[in-house]
């Protein structure tokens, strides 16, 4: 077993945890400009990532791009894990390889409390994902008690790059924002990012 075998209700049952869906709990953070630089990439990839409609391709042309710019505007003080191995508790199938992790650390060469952690949808189905998503962050609440970092609270999204939807996990509840946001609203995208990795 491994992150990607949980469904929402498997995750839910196997960490005894309290699932609750909100409208527009990022509602009310500020956009933030998108770069002009990550706006002309975006222009050039997302036709080439829908044509290809692959998840390999719409991580490398539509996620990464946009992670690259969000570490930017934080002045690098975050670093950016791609398809890494996070084998916390593999009895519990909390093992296997993460889309993206964003760690609140600017050290690159060795992953230090994961902050958020990102996963594309399956099939460009963002609910289908949310299970697997939510199975890392307990993993990443895990990781970081015990390299002693004391990050309360943990977010996650769950993205096909044209389509976000974000989670946040605090003990043992997780909040989901029924809200989805869109890449024609990157500006919004890029402000959720920022505040959540900014807090």
């Amino acid at each position: 077993m491994s992150y990607s075998d949980f469904t929402l209700d498997k995750v839910r049952k196997t960490f005894d945890l309290t699932i609750i869906d909100k409208l527009d709990i990022f509602a009310s953070i500020p956009e933030i400009e998108s770069p002009t630089l990550l706006t002309e990439i975006l222009k050039e990839n997302i036709p080439l990532a829908l044509a290809s409609n692959t998840e390999k391709a719409r991580s490398e042309m539509i996620i990464a791009p946009i992670l690259i710019a969000i570490r930017k505007y934080l002045n690098n003080q975050i670093s950016l894990f791609s398809g890494i191995d996070f084998t916390v508790e593999p009895a519990q199938g909390l093992n296997g390889n993460c889309d993206f992790i964003i760690s609140h650390s600017p050290e690159l060469l060795i992953l230090n409390a994961p902050v958020v952690t990102i996963v594309e949808a399956k099939k460009e189905n963002i609910n289908a994902g949310l299970g697997q998503c939510v199975a890392e962050m307990v993993a990443a609440k895990l990781f970081n008690e015990r390299e002693g970092n004391n990050i309360p609270i943990i977010y996650g999204t769950v993205t096909t790059g044209t389509n976000w939807k974000f989670l946040k996990l605090y003990e043992q509840l997780v909040e989901i924002d029924l809200s989805e946001y869109y890449i024609n609203a990157l500006g919004k995208i890029l402000g959720i990012l920022s505040h959540i990795l900014a807090e």
